[in-house]
């Protein structure tokens, strides 16, 4: 009796255990079958997917719309194993990222028959074998970043087929073969382009050059392209930056639109190239041979069939006949395009002068927003808002669910917008940005002012990451740097020591002299003072807030309302506000900055002596100056000028040396008249011929 007791009971657990199993549905089963295929979840990330419960719209990583999965997140959480097919059986997926993980193995076709799909990020991880030719199917999507993988084989065709595409990239895998004719006129959306670090070979499709949309860089560098630079590559906008850097090209550089200004650095290690901005100057043979115009074709270019190809029976060249009509044919299509292209100039110019003075009719309602994090529409308008997360940095990367989710802090707040210190799931820390709310009509502008701030990289400014536009949100994101500020440094409980300082000052002088004279806008920070100068974690200097003026401005921020410096010619100011000249940071101004004149780099170099003394001495830059000069005239002792902190310390004669060296040559950027001011070359010289007395 108590055996078959025992029985019943194990066949009731198990029948309840089968009610239970099978109550979830076919997208759970789906993700669960995604789950069994990983071998490694060291983080747990996937501790809450049960079989138990009836959707997955409450897992990690899952976000459901109207109970269907429309979102899978898991990034950076060391998840291994292979993908599994089950995930293309979601039909309205319009997220997929997986990125920084450990997955393998080759991508399953099954994948792209979620046709929903609109960003696949999988960058990161070790996929291997040729893109699937179904990658075609998903002609919704409009993020494909493959970056960081072991992928191979040749670009794939069908991919053309995914004409809404604005982010594209393969940088860093072992891609091979040509780039096919045809990206230029399909992919007309798209934003960024990213193939470098594989092994494309061929000449460089012509067509690249009709992609108008494309911003910030299109990078084909570490490649094996080869042939002549494509003249239409000049057709980009200037704000583009062309990267064709370690490849087989050969000739001259092409010296039309936006190729015209471009420094030798976009074509080292193409030891064939020639002619300005290289010194390598064109030989007759080059020059006799310019860069073609004409399209690329493959060399399988199917001929259709009873094509003579414009021969003559019996020959192997082409007829006179043939070669006049092409002459006149090229003449009478170069007509026309000029034809068009005044046209369209003249619909364009009238438009603006429309927007001037006015906006467009009917326009007194608010855009929607339409784009692929928001609610998603059928096609992407051209006269829709922008709301994007850009990211600016391959290096760093996600989501901006992952963003708004995150843990936020407060740092400060000034006349351009609050800083937070925002901490995402993954533990990495960012400085977030908030700018104002306005300027909703001027995204390009914004976009262009965030492009070119992003080329910026030095080892003594902060780097900026991402950025993020919308109507009623701009946001600017930094890494976050966990030493604080100068300010805190020498006015905290533990003030630095002087070597310290003074790496950091050295550090700070650098930083200046990049951006005056290696940025190509040629900047002027124009508010340089403590605050701004950040610390990382081995305490070097890194320079924050250039160029952020403008910005605020186009962003309709709290601080940018009446007064603005007016820029020169190549010098562009970082923050446009003047402040109440009362203020202590009004202090680090120069004086001749209060009058509102053009901005000059000389601004800088008198806020940096401003800064030299404050480190010196230790003292409140208020009335300082006044103060340093009576010491020098009444020649009091060193001891009453410097920091009582630097006095304290076991320095030597050569210490003493040192911070004298950095008095004079504070004093020599204190002249009132600007032109009497070193540059921020001379003064950094000048600094790195200190011996620094300890490491």
């Amino acid at each position: 009796m108590l055996a078959l007791l025992s029985l019943f009971l194990s066949i009731l657990h198990h029948c309840t255990n089968i009610a239970v199993v099978t109550s979830l549905n076919d997208e759970g089963i789906a993700l669960f079958s995604f789950k069994q295929s990983i071998d490694s979840d060291p983080q747990s990330s996937l501790s809450n997917w049960n079989y138990s419960d009836q959707t997955p719209c409450s897992w990690n990583g899952i976000t459901c719309k109207q109970h269907r999965v429309v979102s899978i997140s898991i990034p950076n959480k060391k998840l291994s194993g292979f993908l599994s097919p089950s995930l293309g059986s979601l039909s309205e997926l319009r997220h997929l990222n997986l990125r920084s993980n450990r997955f393998h193995g080759a991508l399953p076709s099954h994948l792209f028959n979620a046709r929903a799909l609109q960003s696949l990020v999988l960058y990161g991880n070790s996929f291997s074998g040729p893109l699937p030719f179904e990658v075609g199917n998903l002609v919704s999507l409009q993020i494909l970043d493959f970056s960081n993988n072991l992928l191979s084989g040749s670009f794939p065709l069908a991919l053309l087929q995914c004409k809404r595409l604005r982010y594209l990239d393969f940088s860093h895998n072992n891609f091979t073969g040509v780039l096919p004719f045809g990206i230029g006129g399909n992919l007309v959306l798209l934003e960024k382009l990213y193939l470098s670090y594989n092994a494309f070979g061929g000449v460089i499709p012509d067509d690249l050059g009709s992609l108008s949309n494309l911003i910030g860089t299109v990078d084909l560098s570490h490649n094996l392209f080869n042939g002549s630079i494509p003249a239409s590559l000049g057709n980009l906008l200037e704000k583009v930056y062309i990267d064709l850097t370690y490849n087989n090209l050969t000739g001259p550089i092409p010296q039309n639109g936006s190729l015209v200004n471009r420094g030798p650095t976009a074509f080292v290690g193409n030891l064939g190239l020639c002619g300005p901005p290289l010194k390598n100057p064109c030989s007759p043979s080059n020059e006799a041979n310019p860069p073609s115009s004409l399209p690329y074709l493959p060399y399988n270019y199917p001929v259709q069939d009873g094509e003579s190809v414009g021969k003559v029976d019996g020959e192997k060249g082409l007829s006179k006949a043939t070669v006049a009509a092409i002459v006149v044919s090229d003449a009478v299509g170069i007509c026309v395009i000029g034809f068009l292209l005044s046209y369209c100039y003249t619909r364009y110019a009238k438009a603006r002068r429309d927007r001037a003075n006015g906006g467009e009719k009917g326009g007194g309602g608010r855009k929607q927003c339409s784009c692929f994090l928001g609610e998603e529409s059928d096609s992407l308008s051209e006269n829709a808002e922008k709301c994007d997360l850009v990211h600016l940095d391959a290096e760093v990367a996600f989501d901006l669910d992952e963003l708004l989710k995150a843990s936020a802090f407060v740092l400060g707040k000034t006349g351009i917008g609050i800083v937070y210190k925002v901490v995402l799931d993954d533990g990495l820390n960012l400085a977030v940005r908030r700018l104002g709310e306005g300027g909703s009509q001027r995204f390009k502008e914004f976009q262009s002012e965030v492009e070119a701030i992003a080329k910026l990289r030095h080892p003594n400014l902060v780097t900026l990451r991402a950025y993020y536009w919308s109507v009623d949100e701009k946001l600017l994101i930094y890494d976050f740097l966990p030493n604080g500020n100068l300010t805190a440094a020498i006015h905290g409980n533990n003030p630095l020591p002087w070597c310290m300082r003074l790496k950091i000052m050295r550090g700070v002088a650098k930083g200046l002299v990049y951006l005056h004279e290696c940025s190509l806008k040629k900047y002027v920070h124009g508010d340089l003072k403590p605050s701004n100068i950040l610390l990382d974690h081995k305490m070097e200097a890194k320079i924050s807030d250039f160029g952020l003026g403008h910005l605020a401005h186009i962003a309709g921020g709290v601080g940018t309302q009446k007064h603005h410096h007016h820029q020169r010619q190549g010098s562009y100011v970082s923050s446009e506000v003047v402040p109440t000249w009362a203020s202590p940071a009004a202090s680090y101004r120069a004086p001749e900055a209060v009058k509102v004149v053009k901005a000059s780099q000389k601004w800088d170099v008198f806020s940096y002596r401003m800064i030299l003394l404050e480190v010196v001495t230790g003292r409140s830059v208020v009335d300082l100056v006044k103060w340093v000069q009576l010491c020098i005239e009444e020649k009091r002792p060193l001891s009453e000028i410097l920091d009582l902190h630097l006095i304290q310390e076991n320095g030597g004669r050569r210490e003493e040396e040192e911070m004298m060296g950095v008095l004079k040559i504070a004093v020599l950027c204190t002249h009132c008249s600007p032109d009497r001011r070193p540059s921020m070359r001379h003064v950094s010289d000048a600094m790195e011929r200190l011996p620094l007395s300890r490491d």
